[in-house]
């Protein structure tokens, strides 16, 4: 992180603290203080009496200096949580008031800064996390993914957003960042271009990203930034919050309309600014020893010889003792690091095949399947606004469908959001739920809506639409049905709702009668 944002910034922790205080002593209502902590990365958890820390990390990475910080910093202040997010970030929780400040400050100075982690200001810039070491990638974005997060440190304080506005990075067309309909999103072409999609967005009134640029130089992508930030505070809806998103302008402006506007501004950037980069990328030199035995989690790298081995601890809690193991079994291997995933796991690169074997063998209590690998948001017992607790919606599905025995795939990855701001991505997925309440003879009963047939792939985009709520406490039972179903095909989920979709629907159907 540059000096000067290091000087910049740290004056307004004064302020945070007498805010904080505040809100401890009932001088500030609840919304009031998430007005504000938001802006430096911290929110108030469910109660008012603990708080969250929300750690920037651009592009997801977890270097060996930056776990070494987080793993010091949990012992100092005894932090018991940390969460992994779905924006490649790093969440400590159930942290006291006296302590969060010193945290801030801490982090500041160790180069994660987390000044506009929350709020209305542009957020954790986000890239493919295993970029520059992928098989098949087009190039590596990584560089261009850090020199973004680092030009957009230069709005927090300059610009008044009417929301947050979130950019990000991909390599191929996994689509693992959700570039075609983020905020903002380069997605790498083979010919070493980006084409660029803006005003796209899940949560209410979900859309897909309209592509405003094609074949753009990566040179020139700090332009294209900064047109989506002229665009977004000239035609934002800064009256209703909760049309106040960049995916509004799209029925504000029309399709047409926005990418109109928009390239009218980048044509007014492109004469005014200089704005040209060439972030250099930093080779991977190791070489590989030996081959690794085949497993589930190990990725072949681009580096022959070399390997990642992926681990999504469950619901991405990831425990401050698995870190600290963690840092212990890297900080002496040669050029590894760790990348955040998407979909709160992580993935440790550049490991040589006994070294590989070594990380498999201490991050054995992960996901064993497809189905383990499921996405939680951190859920109504930790975040003032969830309605459901994903979290322990996760854990109870986990722990029945384990009883089973079903092979791997029978099951999908489901994408589990306590509420409609879909941190989970719910809609992208091919089985996604949702916080609810559901009315019962009984009285309201905690539910999840379902939502079936999402898919990120770029090219083959499908925000999949709300269905009826299930009772929270039906949903194991439910996907204990839905993998005998498959099971008894003996095939995948994947595989078997394609012919099977009317199938699917009768039992959902009986579910949420």
């Amino acid at each position: 992180m540059p000096k000067d944002y290091l000087t910049e910034f740290l004056p307004d922790l004064e302020e945070f603290r007498e805010k904080t205080m505040k809100f401890h002593r009932k001088e500030m209502t609840v919304p009031e203080y998430k007005g504000f902590s938001g802006g430096f990365g911290s929110y108030a958890e469910r109660g008012g009496a603990t708080h969250m820390l929300r750690l920037r990390m651009a592009g997801g990475r977890l270097t060996k200096d930056r776990l070494k910080f987080i793993v010091d910093i949990c012992e100092k202040y005894q932090v018991k949580k940390l969460k992994l997010t779905t924006c490649q970030s790093v969440q400590l929780h159930h942290l006291q008031a006296e302590d969060l400040c010193e945290m801030i400050e801490a982090a500041w100075k160790a180069g994660m800064i987390s000044r506009g982690g929350g709020g209305d200001f542009p957020r954790n810039v986000m890239a493919s996390p295993l970029s520059g070491v992928q098989s098949g990638e087009y190039f590596d974005v990584l560089p261009y993914a850090e020199a973004a997060g680092e030009y957009m440190m230069g709005f927090i304080k300059a610009v008044k957003f009417p929301r947050k506005l979130k950019v990000c990075f991909l390599n191929s067309p996994e689509n693992d960042v959700h570039a075609t309909f983020r905020d903002l999103g380069f997605a790498a072409n083979p010919d070493g271009t980006f084409d660029v999609y803006a005003a796209g967005g899940l949560g209410n009134r979900p859309c897909l990203g309209v592509r405003v640029a094609e074949h753009i130089a990566p040179a020139k992508i700090l332009y294209y930034i900064k047109a989506m930030v002229n665009t977004f505070v000239t035609y934002g809806n800064y009256e209703n919050r909760g049309r106040a998103r960049t995916r509004f302008m799209q029925e504000t402006l029309g399709k047409e309309g926005f990418v109109n506007a928009y390239r009218d501004k980048l044509a007014q950037v492109l004469a005014e600014e200089q704005l040209d980069i060439s972030p250099v990328s930093s080779p991977v030199t190791k070489s590989g020893k030996g081959t690794a035995e085949a497993d589930r989690r190990l990725i072949p790298q681009k580096q022959d010889g070399l390997y990642a081995v992926h681990y999504q601890p469950l619901g991405g809690d990831l425990s401050p003792a698995k870190a600290k193991e963690l840092y212990g079994q890297i900080k002496d291997m040669e050029a590894a690091e760790i990348r955040l995933t998407a979909e709160e796991g992580l993935y440790v690169i550049n490991c040589n095949a006994a070294e590989a074997a070594r990380i498999l063998a201490a991050t054995a209590d992960g996901a064993g399947t497809l189905f383990e690998t499921s996405v939680a948001c951190v859920g109504n017992s930790v975040c003032q606004v969830g309605v459901g607790d994903s979290q322990a919606l996760l854990h109870s599905c986990v722990e029945a469908v384990r009883k089973e025995n079903f092979a791997d795939g029978v099951l999908p990855k489901i994408h589990i959001s306590g509420c409609p701001s879909s941190c989970a991505a719910h809609q992208t997925a091919g089985i996604g739920f949702r916080g609810a309440v559901k009315q019962t003879p009984d009285g309201p009963k905690p539910a999840f809506a379902i939502f079936v047939g999402g898919c990120a792939k770029a090219g083959s985009e499908i925000l999949a639409d709300t269905g009826k709520a299930i009772a929270a406490d039906k949903i194991p039972r439910f996907l204990v049905d839905l993998g005998k179903m498959v099971a008894s095909a003996d095939t995948t989920y994947e595989n078997w709702v394609f012919k099977n979709r009317d199938r699917l629907d009768d039992l959902i159907e009986t579910y949420t009668a």
